[in-house]
């Protein structure tokens, strides 16, 4: 019927997302994969020191190929040795967390400058809004249901990203860092039933549309540009909730931010933020 055309995706796909999701716990029971595990690997990781040595850029550059706890060595519960996904299965989804991660990092170091200095909507943006608030201070002002929805609309996206992606599967040879387009659904999401009917207005990925009329070369640099920002928004964000959390962690920005010692800025639902508030 409808729910089981629902959950219609490529088997291999779907494995690999349940079995991302359960790394945590899965990972104790793998055995070592020996040194076969590293021949499987080779032609994936060779591709990926050459991607970092090709990054020119000011950040790039003087960093080459860095990898301190040799993940891309690692073959994610054995399954590219045991055939279940391809070769550098693990390289691509190491890759796309990467880009995703320094996305989201963007956002937040970005949205983090702009409301500290007070910026915002000339109306007031949420019930109980208060001027003067430091970013994590106000996101402790929303209400619980909130900053739940939030949350669901993320894990909205990341299922869509996840289930129907932009052609091949980054796990599975695809192009790590795509998602596939909202105002024009790929064929197997339409035929799924979850395209709403009223449609989407934009891309999540490319907006404008600005991106889709570059040349090659610029999408090559621009992908470089992408990656290199994400890695300095990532160490900027939480070099701000490190000064907030403790006074002196990061001497530069001392005095610059608001201290906050109660900060649980890795449990965001803690106490009555949980789901039992919501209920």
């Amino acid at each position: 019927g409808g729910s089981a055309a629902y959950f219609k995706i490529e088997r291999e796909t779907m494995k690999f997302v349940v079995l991302a999701l359960a790394c945590g716990s899965a990972s104790a029971f793998v055995a070592p994969s020996g040194s076969a595990t590293s021949t499987a690997l080779a032609a994936a990781r060779d591709e990926l020191i050459a991607l970092a040595e090709a990054n020119t850029d000011a950040l790039g550059k003087n960093l080459g190929f860095w990898d301190p706890l040799g993940a891309s060595k690692l073959d994610f519960f054995g399954l590219e040795l045991a055939g279940r996904l391809p070769e550098g299965a693990t390289i691509g989804y190491l890759r796309h967390a990467e880009i995703k991660h320094g996305r989201v990092a963007m956002a937040a170091f970005v949205g983090y400058c702009v409301q500290a200095n007070g910026i915002h909507f000339p109306w007031t943006p949420f019930p109980g809004f208060t001027e003067g608030l430091s970013p994590p201070e106000q996101w402790a002002a929303l209400p619980p249901v909130a900053k739940w929805q939030f949350f669901v609309y993320i894990g909205i996206l990341e299922a869509l990203g996840e289930c129907f992606p932009a052609g091949e599967h980054y796990a599975l040879g695809g192009k790590p860092g795509v998602y596939p387009s909202l105002k024009t659904p790929n064929e197997q999401m339409a035929s799924c039933g979850v395209y709403p009917w009223h449609g989407f207005p934009a891309d999540l990925f490319d907006p404008l549309g600005t991106v889709a009329k570059l040349s090659e070369e610029k999408k090559e640099r621009g992908r470089r540009v992408e990656i290199n920002n994400g890695r300095l928004a990532m160490l900027g964000i939480f070099a701000f909730l490190s000064e907030q959390k403790v006074t002196g962690a990061v001497p530069f920005l001392t005095g610059l931010v608001k201290p906050l010692p109660d900060l649980e800025c890795m449990g965001p639902f803690v106490g009555t933020d949980g789901v039992s508030a919501i209920f």
